[in-house]
C-alpha cells in the first residue's frame, strides 16, 4: 500500500479522536437547517445561468433536516438537487448514485446493500447508461464511470460520503459547460462540503450485517490567522460479502483548504486518496437462478473443487457433481483500485460585472481486475496448478485545465469557458502462477508482480478540447431565455505493445491500434423558462450532444477493442454517437409543495453496440465487434411531488415512464436480428419511488419504496427480468443535552431491503447479446438480502 503524508496525518487524527469518542454528529457546515424551497419571486435579472433562486420557508424547528429534493425553480431544463442531509441519512458508505435513484427517471442497481460494489453498479437515465452520462465533482470530470474506466473514477473513490455536498441532476442534458465528453443523456454534478469557520472534530462508527464495519474522523481547523480554513478526514470500511466468501474493503482520505486572497480572489485546494479492494459476486444466468437459486457464487472456500473443474474442462472429462461447466462458479475474482485525485481552483471577481474561475487538476489510478481462470493453467515449473490468476491491469495519468468567465451587461449574463485534458492510459492482460495449494506469497487483494505471460498490453493517449459560450437573457421579469453551444474535439490514439511468454518477448496483435477523432464544432442548447405567477412556471429545452469514442482495449464503444482486421474494415464507417433531446415541463411551488411534470422526446443516432461473438460470457477476453446499431427513439414523462403536509411530516413521490426502442434491425456476423421496435436493454418502462418522512428536530425517519419495472438483457427482447419493489427504512435520534457526553451526539439505524425480497439487481454486468434462447447468459447480479446498519456520531 502506498503511504503519503495526507494518509498518515489523517490516520493519526482518526486514532486520537476515536480514543475519546465513538460517534459523530453533523459538523457546523452540515447541521440540519430549516426547510428550503425554491423562490416564488421572479428575478429582475439572472445572476448565474440556469441557477434557481431560493428563499427559506418558516419552520417551527431550527434543527430540522433540509428538504429531501429541491426542484430547480427558474431553470430552463428539468433539474433537481438532492440535499446534503438526504445523502447522510442513508448508511455511511452508501454510494450517492444509489441515493439519487429516488429522483424521477433514474434507475440505479447494485448487488450490494450500499451500492458501492463497482462491478455491479449500473445507473441509467432516460435509457442512457453511465457510459453516456456526464459526471463531475466540484466541476472536475469523473469520466464515464464504466468498471474498467479509462478516463476517471467513481464518485465513491473521489469523495467520502460524509463530505458530499448538494448533488445536482439534469435528466435531459447537462449545461454546455459540464466537463464531460460523453454526456448524451444528462449530467450528475457532485460537490464537496467546505471547511467550517469554527474548529471542530467529527467521529463516527458504523456496524452492521455481514461483518460490516466503518470508522470515520474529520477535523476542521476553523478560521486560521491568514483567513484560511482546512479539514482533513479519513475512513476505513470493511465488510463480508452477503454470499460466498470475500470482502468489500476501502480506506480513503480527503483534505480541503479554502483561502481568501484579498476581497476578490479565493483559492481552493482539494486532495483525495482512495484504496479499494472488493471480491466479486459471480455473474449468474436466468437458468442458474431457476435451477440453483440466487445464492450461487464463487467457490473461494473450495480450491480443490476449483482445480477439479479446471482439469475436467482441460481434459474433456466429466465435471464434478452439481457443476454444469467451467463458467458456473470461479474460484475467486476481485477488483483493486488505488487513486490519487487533486485540484487547485481560483475564483476571482475582476469587477462587479466580470468574474471567473480557473482550475487545474490531476488524477492517477492503478487498478486490476482479477480472477482465477480455468482456461489457462499455471506452467509446471511455476507450481503446476490447473488454474492461474488472470488480470486486466489499468494505469491512468491525466491532468487538465478548466477555465470560465462570466460578464453581466443589461439583462444578459454571458458566460464562456474552456476545458482541456490530457490522459495517458495503459492496459494489459497478464497471467500469474498459482501453486497446487493455492495463493502463496500473494493475495487476491494485493497488486502482484512476476507474471508468466502478457497476452497483450496497450498504450493510449486522449486529448480533449471543449469550448462553450452561452447567454442567459432575462427578457421580462417573467421570461428567461438561455442559449449557447459547445465545441468538442477528442483525439484518441492507441498502440499495441510487446507481450511476453515465460519472460520471452512475443509480438501481439490481439487488438487494433491507430488513431480516431470525435469532433463537432456546434452542439447547441436552447431553453426558456416562463413564470406564470409566483407559484407556477413552465419551461422547455432543446440540446444536441455528442459522445466521444472510448479509448481502451476493453471499452464498450472503443474501436481499439476490435482486432486490427475488424478495425480496418469498420473505421471509415464508424461515427460518434449523437443525441437530440427535447423536453417541456411544468413546475409548481409554494410553502408546502414542490411539484414538477416533464415530457421528453430523444433521438439517439449511431448507437454503438459491442458484441462478443460465440460466447456466453467474456472472461476469455475475446475481442469484440463494434457495430452501428442504428438509432434509438425515447419518449417519456418524469413526475415528482414533494409535500410538507405538516411542519414535521413530508411525502415525496416520483414516477417515470420511458419508452426507448431501437429504430433498426441489427446485423452482425452476417446475421440480421429483428430488433426494430424492440425495447432498449436494461431500461425499464416504469420507475416509481414513494417516501414518507418525519423530522421534529430530535427524532427523524423515513420509509420508502422503490419500484423497477421489467427489464431485458437481449437486443431481441427474448429474455426478460421480473419487476421488483424494494422497501428501505432509515430512523435516527439527535441529542440536544448540555451534558458533555450527549452534546453533539446522534444515532441512526438503516435497514435495506426491509422485507428481504429475492430479486435480480443488475442486468448486463457481463454485457448484452442479441439473443439468449436458453437463458444461459451469465450477465445478471442478484440483489442483496435485508441488511441492518447502526451508526453513532459525535461532534466536538
Amino acid at each position: 500500500m502506498k503511504q503519503n503524508k495526507l494518509l498518515l496525518l489523517t490516520t493519526c487524527m482518526s486514532s486520537l479522536l476515536f480514543h475519546y469518542a465513538r460517534a459523530e454528529t453533523v459538523s457546523a457546515t452540515t447541521q440540519p437547517g430549516k426547510v428550503e424551497q425554491a423562490s416564488t419571486k421572479p428575478a429582475a435579472k439572472s445572476k448565474t445561468a440556469q441557477a434557481p433562486k431560493k428563499v427559506k420557508v418558516s419552520s417551527t424547528q431550527d434543527d430540522k433536516a433540509e428538504s429531501i429534493v429541491v426542484m430547480g425553480a427558474g431553470a430552463a431544463r428539468e433539474t433537481q438537487k438532492l440535499s446534503h442531509m438526504a445523502l447522510q441519512q442513508v448508511a455511511p458508505g452508501t454510494s450517492p448514485l444509489k441515493t439519487l435513484s429516488k429522483l424521477p427517471g433514474v434507475m440505479f442497481t447494485s448487488s450490494d446493500a450500499l451500492g458501492s460494489y463497482e462491478w455491479s453498479q449500473q445507473i441509467i437515465i432516460r435509457g442512457f447508461d453511465q457510459s453516456r452520462l456526464g459526471f463531475t465533482m466540484d466541476g472536475i470530470p469523473l469520466g464515464n464511470l464504466a468498471y474498467g474506466n479509462d478516463n476517471g473514477l467513481s464518485i465513491g473513490r473521489a469523495l467520502q460520503t460524509e463530505n458530499n455536498g448538494t448533488a445536482t441532476l439534469a435528466q435531459g442534458a447537462g449545461s454546455v459547460g459540464v466537463a464531460a465528453s460523453n454526456d448524451l443523456g444528462g449530467a450528475l454534478e457532485f460537490t464537496s462540503i467546505d471547511p467550517t469557520e469554527k474548529f471542530g472534530a467529527d467521529v463516527a462508527a458504523t456496524g452492521g450485517s455481514y461483518g460490516t464495519w466503518r470508522t470515520f474522523a474529520r477535523v476542521n481547523s476553523g478560521t486560521l490567522p491568514g483567513g484560511g480554513r482546512l479539514y482533513v478526514s479519513y475512513d476505513y470500511q470493511d465488510g463480508n460479502k452477503w454470499k460466498g466468501k470475500g470482502i468489500q474493503q476501502q480506506q480513503q482520505a480527503n483534505a480541503k483548504f479554502v483561502q481568501p486572497l484579498g476581497d476578490k480572489v479565493k483559492l481552493t485546494l482539494f486532495g483525495d486518496y482512495s484504496q479499494r479492494a472488493e471480491n466479486d459476486y459471480q455473474d449468474i444466468s436466468k437458468e442458474q437462478i431457476r435451477t440453483i437459486g440466487y445464492k450461487i457464487d464463487n467457490i473461494t472456500n473450495n480450491y480443490g473443487l476449483a482445480k477439479d473443474i479446471a482439469r475436467a474442462y482441460q481434459n474433456g472429462t466429466a465435471f464434478p457433481a452439481g457443476i454444469k461447466d467451467q463458467d458456473q462458479s470461479y474460484y475467486n475474482s476481485a477488483g483493486l483500485r488505488e487513486d490519487v485525485l487533486g485540484y487547485g481552483k481560483l475564483d476571482f471577481k475582476l469587477t462587479d460585472r466580470l468574474k471567473g474561475s480557473a482550475t487545474v487538476y490531476g488524477h492517477t489510478n492503478t487498478g486490476e481486475g482479477i480472477y482465477a481462470t480455468p482456461y489457462t493453467p499455471t506452467p509446471e515449473a511455476l507450481g503446476g496448478s490447473p488454474l492461474s490468476v488472470r488480470t486486466t491491469e489499468y494505469d491512468i495519468h491525466r491532468e487538465g485545465f478548466i477555465g470560465s468567465l462570466s460578464y453581466e451587461i443589461g439583462h444578459h449574463t454571458i458566460e464562456g469557458g474552456f476545458w482541456f485534458e490530457n490522459n495517458d492510459f495503459e492496459q494489459a492482460r497478464r497471467f500469474y502462477p498459482l501453486s497446487e495449494s493455492g495463493y502463496t506469497g500473494s493475495s487476491v487483494h494485493w497488486f502482484r508482480g512476476n507474471s508468466f505471460a502478457t497476452q497483450w498490453q496497450s498504450a493510449f493517449n486522449t486529448k480533449t478540447y471543449q469550448f462553450h459560450l452561452q447567454d442567459t437573457w432575462q427578457i421580462t421579469p417573467a421570461l428567461k431565455l438561455n442559449y449557447g453551444f459547445k465545441s468538442l474535439v477528442v483525439d484518441n490514439r492507441g498502440r499495441q505493445l510487446e507481450g511476453s511468454e515465460m519472460g520471452v518477448p512475443v509480438a501481439t496483435n490481439t487488438y487494433a491500434g491507430g488513431s480516431i477523432t470525435s469532433a463537432n464544432g456546434f452542439l447547441p442548447q436552447i431553453g426558456a423558462n416562463y413564470r406564470i405567477n409566483k407559484h407556477n412556471e413552465i419551461f422547455a429545452d432543446f440540446a444536441r450532444n455528442m459522445a466521444a469514442f472510448d479509448n481502451s482495449s476493453t471499452g464498450a464503444t472503443s474501436p481499439f477493442a476490435m482486432t486490427s482486421a475488424a478495425y480496418a474494415a469498420t473505421k471509415n464507417s464508424l461515427r460518434p454517437e449523437m443525441s437530440y433531446s427535447e423536453e417541456i415541463g411544468y413546475r409548481f411551488h409554494n410553502r408546502r409543495i414542490q411539484a414538477s411534470l416533464t415530457g421528453y422526446y430523444i433521438e439517439f443516432e449511431n448507437r454503438l453496440l459491442s458484441i462478443t461473438p460465440n460466447a456466453t460470457n467474456n472472461v476469455q477476453g475475446i475481442p469484440s465487434i463494434l457495430v452501428n446499431g442504428g438509432g434509438v427513439t425515447a419518449r417519456g414523462i418524469d413526475a415528482a411531488f414533494n409535500y410538507h403536509f405538516t411542519d414535521n411530516w413530508s411525502l415525496y413521490v416520483s414516477y417515470a415512464y420511458n419508452q426507448s426502442t431501437y429504430n433498426d434491425d441489427l446485423t452482425t456476423g452476417g446475421v440480421t436480428y429483428n430488433t426494430r421496435g424492440k425495447s432498449v436493454v436494461a431500461m425499464p418502462r416504469n420507475l416509481a419511488n414513494v417516501q414518507i418522512s418525519y423530522d421534529d428536530g430530535s427524532i427523524w425517519g423515513n420509509f420508502g419504496m422503490q419500484y423497477q419495472g421489467r427489464r431485458t438483457y437481449t437486443y431481441t427482447n427474448d429474455q426478460w427480468i421480473k419487476p421488483n419493489d424494494i422497501f428501505n427504512l432509515n430512523v435516527g435520534y439527535r441529542f440536544h443535552s448540555q451534558n458533555w457526553a450527549l452534546r453533539g451526539l446522534d444515532m441512526q439505524i438503516n435497514v435495506t431491503n426491509l422485507f428481504n425480497k429475492r430479486y435480480v439487481a443488475t442486468v448486463g454486468s457481463a454485457g448484452f447479446r442479441p439473443t439468449d434462447p436458453t437463458g444461459s447468459l451469465q450477465t445478471l447480479q442478484a440483489g442483496s438480502p435485508r441488511m441492518v446498519f447502526f451508526t453513532v456520531r459525535k461532534h466536538f
